[in-house]
């Protein structure tokens, strides 16, 4: 397969044209050539991956860089509009590097940042898990006890995406007293080393192109070289936004990706197709206002006020489902072509289900919303 390589570039070359350009490069090309072997045969593209690094696509949102989320965003749409597997990796890798440097550990910042950044390591989150017991949906796997220098880490997670061994996570843990009660959480860089059991998940209906795991942490040893924060909830509160905006640059994607496809069969088919709701044009109109409203609030990404946070999550809510009616809208408009297994709406209908289930669900969010609706009305 032939790729597209990157020129040997600096932070200071990463300007917003330079990277969507070659972001754009990567997707039509590629990307798009491997979507199908991402989909159906679980390929896991970390060349692709370091070839977005190297593009800038990977770093642009670090405050080093300009905290530049609405480039960071609109690269992730780029990418999610050939392979919504691809723009998750992206996503989970974003957040993995928002923690390293918002955590102002200098153990993860500097050159172990940089090389993150620019796609030459790799590493993902395990926070779906912890996202949803600080909601209070279910209770924390990780457990810590405080040991001398630090903490030991025991429990299991089901599954976490872009991890492999050598590469790495962030996570969070319940530290417990000895006599078992909780007295608060902490955030660390979870290193899949040879002390991780990673085990292999069930096959999933798509997206096994994630490197998808299972762990299980025995007496994992946590020291202050991999702390983020201590305690974790103050953390995750600052950040908190910032984590679930960035994940509707792959619902805007797949949405985008949706409209192609539909589009794709016009010439042949418009004459019976326009009897169909969810024309190109109109969901076209819904994917404009909801990018232009990404890139308002990706301009005040650490915002940490409630109606912010509440705008966030009805946009992410909004992009989900507007995947979900996009990507069935495709198979609709290209009708039995579009029945084949091989066909791009079939996988972006599976990678559609997994943004509206993924952390935080639309159910997830909705939940959110109303609690924080709640809290704001008076008493």
């Amino acid at each position: 397969m032939e790729h597209v390589v990157a020129e040997e570039s600096s932070p200071h070359t990463w300007c917003d044209e330079t990277v969507l350009a070659r972001v754009a490069a990567i997707a039509r090309g590629p990307l798009a050539a491997a979507a199908p072997r991402i989909d159906g045969e679980g390929l896991y593209p970390l060349d692709i991956m370091g070839e977005l690094g190297a593009a800038g696509a990977l770093g642009v949102h670090l405050d080093r860089y300009g905290a530049r989320f609405g480039l960071s965003l609109a690269a992730m749409q780029e990418a999610s509009r050939a392979c919504g597997s691809t723009g998750f990796l992206m996503w989970a890798h974003d957040v993995c590097g928002l923690y390293m440097e918002q955590s102002g550990n200098p153990h993860l910042g500097g050159a172990r940042l940089e090389a993150h950044a620019r796609g030459l390591t790799f590493g993902g989150t395990a926070l779906s898990n912890p996202m949803k017991a600080f909601s209070g949906i279910e209770p924390m796997s990780f457990r810590a006890t405080l040991t001398p220098g630090g903490y030991l880490i025991n429990g299991t997670l089901p599954w976490v995406s872009h991890i492999g061994r050598g590469q790495y996570c962030g996570a969070i843990a319940a530290v417990h007293r000895g006599d078992g009660s909780v007295s608060h959480e902490v955030m660390f860089l979870l290193n899949c080393d040879e002390r991780v059991e990673l085990r292999h998940c069930p096959m999933f209906s798509g997206m096994e192109g994630t490197s998808t795991w299972g762990i299980k942490l025995t007496n994992y040893f946590v020291g202050e070289a991999e702390l983020i924060a201590d305690p974790a909830r103050p953390f995750v509160a600052r950040i908190k936004a910032a984590f679930i905006l960035l994940q509707v640059g792959i619902t805007l994607g797949i949405a985008q990706g949706s409209i192609d496809s539909s589009l794709e069969v016009e010439p042949v088919l418009g004459h019976v197709n326009r009897f169909l709701h969810d024309r190109p044009d109109e969901l076209t109109a819904e994917l404009d206002e909801a990018v232009r409203d990404t890139q308002r609030l990706a301009r005040t990404a650490y915002d940490g006020s409630t109606d912010y946070l509440l705008e966030v999550l009805d946009l992410r809510a909004r992009g989900a489902e507007l995947a979900l009616r996009a990507a069935q809208a495709s198979l609709l408009h290209q009708g039995a072509r579009g029945y084949l297994m091989s066909a791009a709406p079939q996988r972006r209908i599976r990678e559609s289900h997994f943004v509206a289930i993924v952390t935080p669900a639309i159910k997830h969010l909705r939940w959110e919303m109303a609690r924080l609706s709640a809290e704001e009305l008076p008493a």
